[in-house]
């Protein structure tokens, strides 16, 4: 067989590979990456709420057992706040995800047209190939010539052929990356498709626990008010909060202190990584270096010698090929699990105490009872309520980590913020807790909405303030 013709079909067979590559049998359905992602980030939280479920059934140990009314509405009200939380992250999800099929669609248009022009371009060569075959490399040789001469051509052509495998490899490259997107675009669909499908139930849900809701409070309305009027009844609830918040800030410190050991371990990688890095980049600058100055010193002798100055070595280029994403970074065995430092701190010490006097009411509404005021028994209140309609959104007066979100006797849907230095803002009688325990948050941003959960009679928002464990007064800090 001619060699000629027997090199075009090799270069002919691997481009009608390439050309097929993407069109190999079609796989069977797998596991959307938003359920994977989704059950592993369940599995912590799972283990963050253990956690925080033992803090409180320590607390149950030291009560009476007598019955609270209040308590009965707890899983209902618990409910009612998981679903619309769920439908508020479904809804923000589907926006997320309708954005990327877009921008997929975009780039599936950009390297669609890439192909095309590499597949124009080899099917030139191929041609170019076939008419020209091996001819030139022979007459070459044969001609005579300087042997300097030829040996420098030859070795030009060798940069040619090596130029023309980039190219086939960028091509297989790029083929690979249509396939990936399609996949992905396809994938970004079907999790369309669940979060439809997530809402539909959760809506079912929704109402289901709130007739549930209605239903109980209807039985249970006059037992509600023989109870909220029970003296040392809110007496009880403060000093079950005061136990939870103590309870609360040894888990946290125990949390800090392996966040800390971690942060040092992970620095002290980063810096070896860098090390090794900068010793890798000054080794191929000086593999460079030489290899100019020998370049230099051939075209010196060259011209001594009175040749032509060798011809320059083609710079080799990086096939273009379309980015890939980053690979997620995988945790090794000495990191600490997420429900490990879910609640340590995020905020430096000393920046939430330049805050005071500046710090946004929590919810518009009117303050109903305050700080020191006491009610009928002689109890003092620790914090305030704010009169505001249901529904209404309340935001974090600062920034900070979520360290409680949950049912508390007393308080209703009750959530904690600490914003470091030990300074921490509660929201209690919520109907809808908008964050998790762990969750970091912005200054202002929404973190629940406005009910009248855990017994409370009116719509309205339970507002406290401590610092070191122990409550503060809000209107010293917050611009009512």
């Amino acid at each position: 067989m001619n060699p000629t013709r027997g090199a075009w079909r090799g270069l002919a067979l691997a481009l009608l590979l390439a050309l097929g590559a993407v069109h190999g049998a079609g796989a069977a359905p797998k596991p959307t990456e938003r359920s994977k992602q989704k059950a592993a980030a369940e599995t912590e939280r799972a283990a963050l709420a253990r956690k925080l479920a033992n803090l409180k059934a320590e607390i149950g140990k030291t009560e009476s057992a007598k019955e609270d009314a209040a308590d009965t509405l707890a899983e209902s009200e618990e409910a009612i706040s998981d679903a619309n939380r769920t439908l508020r992250e479904l809804a923000a999800e589907q926006v997320q995800l309708n954005g990327k099929v877009a921008e997929l669609a975009a780039e599936q248009l950009r390297l669609s047209a890439t192909v095309a022009a590499q597949k124009q371009q080899l099917a030139k060569l191929l041609r170019e190939q076939y008419v020209a075959g091996n001819e030139d490399r022979i007459k070459l040789l044969l001609s005579g010539d300087n042997p300097n001469r030829i040996n420098r051509e030859l070795q030009l052509m060798a940069y040619v052929s090596q130029s023309q495998a980039r190219l086939l490899d960028s091509l297989r490259a790029n083929l690979k990356k249509v396939e990936e997107n399609q996949a992905e675009a396809q994938n970004a669909k079907q999790e369309l498709d669940e979060i439809a499908e997530e809402e539909r139930q959760q809506k079912v849900k929704l109402e289901q626990e709130k007739a549930r809701r209605a239903a109980t409070l209807a039985s249970l309305s006059k037992k509600l008010a023989t109870q909220r009027k029970e003296a040392g009844r809110m007496e009880q609830d403060a000093q079950r909060l005061d136990a939870l918040v103590d309870k609360l800030n040894k888990l946290i410190e125990e949390q800090a202190r392996i966040a800390a050991a971690e942060k040092a371990r992970q620095e002290k990688l980063a810096a070896e990584r860098a090390a090794k890095a900068k010793a890798e980049a000054e080794a191929r600058a000086l593999a460079r270096a030489k290899a100019q100055a020998e370049r230099e010193r051939l075209a010196q002798e060259a011209k001594k010698a009175g040749k032509p100055a060798p011809k320059p070595l083609p710079v080799e280029e990086e096939p273009k090929v379309a980015a890939k994403p980053e690979p997620a970074e995988q945790r090794d065995e000495k990191s600490p699990r997420p429900s490990e430092v879910a609640l340590a701190p995020v905020v430096a010490d000393g920046v939430f105490a330049k805050l005071k006097g500046a710090l946004p009411t929590p919810v518009n509404g009117k303050v109903e009872k305050r700080f020191g005021s006491k009610n009928a028994d002689g109890v003092a209140w620790k914090g305030m309520v704010l009169k505001a309609g249901g529904g209404a959104e309340v935001r974090a007066v600062a920034a900070g980590r979520v360290v409680h979100a949950t049912w508390l006797r007393g308080y209703g849907n009750f959530i904690i913020i600490d914003h470091g230095g030990q300074y921490w803002s509660g929201y209690g009688y919520n109907e809808t807790l908008m964050k998790r325990a762990g969750d970091v948050v912005k200054a202002g941003e929404v973190i629940a909405t406005v009910g009248n959960t855990g017994g409370y009679e009116e719509s309205g928002l339970y507002f406290e303030m401590r610092h070191q464990g122990k409550p503060i007064d809000p209107a010293g800090w917050v611009k009512f």
